[in-house]
This record gives C-alpha cells, sequence and structure tokens, in this order.
C-alpha cells in the first residue's frame, strides 16, 4: 500500500511524537494563531529551530537523531509544500542561526540524513551566489 504524502496539515504529527518536548511550544503556537484559516507554519518551524538550537548549546543530544529523522521524512515523502519548508523553512532557519557557531553548525550537520544533507549544502550553495542551487526543490513528486 502506498502511503500519501505529508501535508502541511499533518507534517508536525511526527515530530511531536518523535519530541515530546515541543508540544508546549506547539501547542502555544496553536492558541496563539487559532483564529487562523491557514495557520503560518514557517513561525512554528522558526520556533523548532530555537528548540533545536537550545538542545544543540545544552549538549542534550538524545532527541536530535528522532527530530532529524523526521525532517528527513518531510523532504523524502512530503508535498510540495512540505518539502520547501522543511528546507527553507527549517534547514534556511537552521544555517543562519548556527552560522557563527561552527562547532554547533557541525554537530548538526552529522545529524543530517542523506536527503536533508543534500538540501543543506544546495542551501550553502545557494547563499555563495548559485541561483539553481534549490532549483527543483518544489518540482520533484514525493515519494511513498
Amino acid at each position: 500500500m502506498v502511503e500519501p504524502p505529508i501535508t502541511r496539515e499533518d507534517m508536525f504529527a511526527p515530530l511531536l511524537a518523535a519530541d515530546e518536548s515541543f508540544r508546549p511550544l506547539w501547542s502555544a503556537f496553536l492558541e496563539e494563531w487559532a483564529d487562523e484559516a491557514e495557520l503560518p507554519l514557517y513561525i512554528a518551524l522558526h520556533a523548532l529551530d530555537e528548540h533545536i538550537q537550545e538542545y544543540l548549546e545544552a549538549g542534550r543530544n538524545e532527541k536530535l537523531d528522532a527530530i532529524f529523522s523526521v525532517v528527513e521524512r518531510w523532504h523524502l515523502h512530503g508535498d510540495h509544500y512540505v518539502r520547501v519548508a522543511a528546507t527553507v523553512g527549517l534547514l534556511e532557519g537552521l544555517q543562519n542561526r548556527l552560522g557563527a557557531k561552527p562547532d554547533k553548525m557541525a554537530a548538526l550537520e552529522r545529524r543530517l540524513g542523506p536527503d536533508c544533507r543534500r538540501w543543506w549544502k544546495r542551501l550553502n550553495r545557494f547563499w555563495q551566489g548559485d541561483t539553481d542551487a534549490l532549483s527543483g526543490l518544489a518540482d520533484r513528486p514525493s515519494s511513498p
């Protein structure tokens, strides 16, 4: 049986299962944006990249592998929105947040799955002037 793609409506469910400590942040986000017809998930992704940085700063790596397993699934099985959000919303946010902290950046990079690592490197190329580095991100079909 082919699994349907992960959509924006259900992308945070596996993350909450992987890391219960993100649930209070998610609940606060839902409460703050309850009146919106469509949740601004990039704001939630910003909270997630802060959460990941807190893990890195505290040297608490126990949940990072589980979190990045979910992010890898977003890249591999997400629909158009989820793939772009995982790259531009989360990975790029982490690069911006950790750019001046090479040790934390290296610790995070070691936890990236193959697809996440590929888009991480493409983001780096994009910011070095390769305007084609992110081509294909939104166009590729999600895989089951």
